[in-house]
């Protein structure tokens, strides 16, 4: 099965060969839970997102990768932050491509569906906010819900 690896600041890391813009999105529900899914290719826990495709707007991305990982359609409500990190580059085993960070985090809110596993995650559910912390996943990924969190006036811009 192909892998997602991620590294950060490691000198093993392979040389980034791709720069890919992509999106995430942290779509909550009325009661304030975030929509998280367990990933097939690492294991780890992330807000659901993926690369953004020609021809598309980054909302139009938000909302399809969304839709095609958790079955939830969302509307976009907001902008949490842009992460651009060369520092974390994140390897697919599939194919040997090394991409340097490249996303743009988004709000979102619930309009339609019910939590379901894709071909890309193996687990859907709403998670309370005070248990996210407990969840594995990429220092990446922790950094850019832990932004999410702190409701800062601002979006993060890094």
């Amino acid at each position: 099965m192909a892998r997602r690896l991620d590294f950060y600041d490691d000198p093993q890391a392979p040389a980034p060969n791709s720069l890919v813009p992509s999106v995430n999105v942290v779509v909550t529900n009325d009661a304030g839970d975030i929509l998280m899914i367990r990933r097939f290719d690492n294991n780890n826990w992330a807000v659901p997102g993926g690369a953004i495709d020609l021809g598309e707007s980054l909302p139009e991305a938000a909302i399809r990768e969304t839709l095609e990982e958790t079955g939830v359609t969302c509307e976009i409500t907001g902008l949490v932050g842009t992460y651009t990190d060369p520092k974390h580059v994140i390897l697919y085993t599939s194919n040997g491509e090394a991409r340097q960070e490249f996303s743009i985090v988004l709000r979102g809110r619930p309009v339609s569906g019910e939590p379901t596993p894709s071909d890309e995650s193996r687990e859907v559910r709403w998670v309370p906010r005070d248990q996210v912390s407990s969840l594995p996943m990429d220092r990446s990924m922790r950094l850019r819900i832990g932004h999410f969190l702190a409701e800062a006036a601002a979006p993060h811009i890094g």
